[in-house]
């Protein structure tokens, strides 16, 4: 079941992706709200996760935490035509989660 929208975070379906939007300050106080969104995602029969960034203004490891999570929930359950789930982030033009990724080894694109 996909979660209310709130004002940090936002799922809808696109082809083949559950994507969810994110929005603001995504920090200690607010990754909840956004990992309920992405926990919901991730546990849909087809894991493929998009987590849109573009309008996020800060992002913290509490953030990145929780999209881990939801990427390791993804690649273990196994999706359509005998291929592993996916949770990707699409950062274009929002730089407020380098940071954190960059901070990992990480890329946001």
């Amino acid at each position: 079941m996909t979660p209310p929208a709130n004002p940090h975070a936002r799922t809808r379906s696109s082809g083949r992706f559950t994507v969810v939007e994110v929005t603001g300050e995504i920090d200690l106080a607010t990754a909840d709200l956004l990992a309920e969104h992405l926990d919901a995602a991730s546990r849909r029969k087809t894991p493929d996760v998009l987590v849109d960034l573009r309008r996020v203004e800060f992002f913290d490891c509490s953030g990145l935490r929780a999209l881990c999570r939801a990427e390791e929930r993804a690649r273990r359950r196994p999706a359509a035509a005998g291929r592993r789930g996916a949770c990707r982030t699409a950062a274009a033009g929002g730089r407020a989660a380098d940071g954190p990724f960059s901070a990992t080894g990480g890329d946001p694109r």
